[in-house]
């Protein structure tokens, strides 16, 4: 079994990214960027904003959850440019029922974990957004220490399920999550597994 060194929001960088903790100062970039697109946050648990002070508001409630070690969401930055391109997250997932599971062997001691991510549209079809998720998920199992993560997207979008795919998530099973307003979505969930695990 796993023992899981939750270290936090650490800042991650790849080849063409920089992954940071959000703070108030990024209310407008995400706000233009991503946050008030409908067609970004389509699939999305949350609605666009309609005002920049409405990101602002967000982002102000997260940052003093920074302090947690076990609270992981970052914003990504274009390496050559520093612009404010999207975020990505990890957090406990709904798909906590170990008998929804096909894939056997997954400890389920730590709870699910499942990485949550999005773009601005101008910046889509770039590979950034696998290239984000493969940097959270080395941190998660080579820093943290995760023997397995989950992941799921929206049955009508199955883009995301593409960046999952590239990124070596395999999928599972059918699922239904839901929106921040209780609205149920069918999606698709997949998993990986720790390639350390012994």
């Amino acid at each position: 079994m796993f023992t899981l060194r939750h270290l936090g929001t650490q800042p991650l960088r790849t080849a063409r990214l920089t992954l940071l903790p959000q703070t108030t100062a990024d209310a407008i970039p995400m706000f233009e960027n991503w946050a008030s697109d409908p067609e970004v946050t389509r699939y999305l648990r949350w609605e666009p904003h309609q005002s920049w002070t409405d990101t602002a508001a967000l982002l102000a409630a997260w940052e003093p959850l920074y302090q947690n070690p076990d609270y992981y969401q970052w914003g990504i930055h274009l390496n050559e440019s520093g612009v404010l391109i999207g975020s990505i997250s990890l957090q406990r997932g709904e798909e906590s029922d170990p008998g929804a599971w096909r894939v056997p062997g997954l400890d389920f001691s730590q709870g699910v974990w499942d990485p949550g991510y999005c773009i601005g549209r101008a910046f889509w079809n770039r590979g950034y957004t696998t290239e984000a998720l493969l940097a959270v998920r080395d941190y998660w199992f080579n820093q943290v220490g995760g023997s397995w993560l989950a992941c799921c997207h929206a049955s009508a979008n199955p883009a995301s399920g593409r960046v999952m795919q590239k990124a070596g998530w395999v999928y599972d099973h059918d699922a239904v999550y839901h929106k921040f307003n209780g609205a149920p979505v069918d999606c698709r969930v997949y998993y990986q597994k720790n390639p350390n695990e012994p």
